[in-house]
This record gives structure tokens, C-alpha cells and sequence, in this order.
């Protein structure tokens, strides 16, 4: 089973809040919201596999495929084991794909979701590099790959902190972890092609920031096709608007869940 951190609230009404990090992060990315949104409910974060604390897995699991859906399947084991049925769901960059993997799988289970940083289309600078990553990982080390593509999705000066982050929670990663991960490049333009069809009635708030080169445009128009999506886009932020810009994601989110 992956890791995962439980913090109770006696005052939340047994409403929870699961957090889900992206590729190459971990739990720890959501430091600056545990004090915030613990107040008011009782919160679920995950190591997703190989990244964080769950990298202690027996070499017969590494050895397994995975697939979007196994990952979810991970998050689900732990829901199932603390008897979670229903929960409030916030996820940043890839850890929005884990999220709408469940709007497809067991959209009863959320009831609402904020998507940060939502990946749900890939420009063509984002496309270049997944397949340059996936043709290169076994030549090129995987964390200069990482690297790279941490500057081209984080380039500006406001990304530093994020950048420095997930570049140090990655450099944790197990290289065989890393292997299995770069095995979802195929799997991730035809998995965002169906969400960009999904019309689905969950309320949604998606948090972009206006210098997320990569991905804003396209959550900009997706969320006008969603008929309970909102779409919120903080000045002078990039991807990761959690680690960016944390108090007005956590009000944002905050009057978003309690509306």
C-alpha cells in the first residue's frame, strides 16, 4: 500500500479532503495548505507510487506495468482501508489526471474537486518533450530530463521555489520507479483526449496561473464546455499555484469547497 498522512478535524462533520501531488512530487508539496485547510476538514494525502515515502515496494510490484488506472487503484486501496466513501478532491499538474481517472472510474466517491495547474492538454512544447523523455530515458539520466522539463513547465522567476521542490523530491525517486512512470508517455495524449470530452456534473474549480505557458490556454477552453466548472487565474503565478501562491489558493479553494 502507498503511504499516506491522515490529519483529523473533531469539527469537519467526517468531510475530507484528499490531496493528490503530480509526477515527481509528493505529499510534501502540500505543506503550506495542511495548517489552512485542517481547520475545517479532515485531510488524506498520498505518496503516489514511487514518489515520497512509498518507494519501499517489493521488486515483484516495480516489476508490474502501470497504468493511469493503477495509480488510481493505489489512492483507492487507501480511501477503502479508512472507510472514506466520499471525499473533496485537490490535485496539482499530473495529480489532476489521477482525479478525472476517477470521475471516469467512480465519480460518485467526489464531491467536489479543485484542479491546480490542471493538465488536461498538451501543447506542442509539452508533447516535444514527454517524447523526447521517452525516447531518450535510456541513454539520457533521468534527472536532467526531469530537469529540463521542470524549466520548460517552471521557467519563470516566480516558479523558483516549485521548481527547487519537485527537483528535490524527485532526485528521491528510485530510478526503477522512474523507468515505470516514463512507460505512461503513450498512454497520456489518447487518456487527455477522453477527459477533454467528459461533461460531467461535479463541481470543479480549476486554479491556473497566468504565466502556466502550457497548459492555460486549453483549460480556458475546456472549462467552458464543463456546466459546473469555474476557472480562476492568479496574476504573475505559473504551474504550481499552491506552492506559488498559497494563501489566495487556499481562500480561493477554501470558499470554493464551502459554498
Amino acid at each position: 500500500m502507498i503511504h499516506y498522512k491522515e490529519y483529523f478535524n473533531k469539527k469537519s462533520n467526517r468531510e475530507w479532503i484528499t490531496f493528490v501531488h503530480g509526477a515527481g512530487g509528493s505529499s510534501a508539496i502540500w505543506k503550506k495548505q495542511i495548517p489552512f485547510f485542517s481547520k475545517a476538514f479532515n485531510l488524506l494525502l498520498v505518496d503516489l507510487s514511487g514518489h515520497g515515502y512509498s518507494t519501499t515496494e517489493s521488486n515483484q510490484k516495480l516489476n508490474n506495468k502501470i497504468s493511469f488506472e493503477s495509480i488510481l487503484n493505489d489512492v483507492l486501496e487507501v480511501l477503502d482501508k479508512l472507510n472514506i466513501k466520499k471525499s473533496h478532491f485537490i490535485g496539482i499538474s499530473l495529480g489532476t489526471v489521477i482525479i478525472n481517472q476517477l470521475v471516469l472510474k467512480e465519480p460518485n466517491r467526489i464531491l467536489k474537486m479543485v484542479l491546480g495547474g490542471a493538465t488536461l492538454e498538451l501543447n506542442f512544447m509539452s508533447r516535444f518533450m514527454m517524447y523526447f523523455a521517452y525516447a531518450t530515458k535510456s541513454i539520457v539520466p533521468y534527472m536532467w530530463l526531469y530537469q529540463l522539463y521542470a524549466f520548460i513547465v517552471m521557467p519563470s522567476k516566480t516558479d523558483k521555489e516549485s521548481r527547487k521542490l519537485f527537483i528535490k523530491e524527485a532526485k528521491r525517486m528510485n530510478p526503477k520507479e522512474v523507468a515505470r512512470w516514463f512507460m505512461l508517455t503513450p498512454k497520456v495524449l489518447p487518456l487527455l483526449k477522453f477527459f477533454k470530452n467528459i461533461k460531467t456534473d461535479i463541481p470543479t474549480l480549476y486554479i491556473m496561473g497566468n504565466k502556466d505557458y502550457m497548459f492555460l490556454s486549453s483549460i480556458k477552453k475546456i472549462a467552458k464546455t464543463q456546466p459546473n466548472a469555474i476557472l480562476e487565474i492568479f496574476k504573475n503565478c505559473g504551474h504550481v499555484v499552491n506552492i506559488e501562491k498559497p494563501e489566495k489558493f487556499n481562500a480561493t479553494s477554501m470558499k470554493f469547497l464551502k459554498d
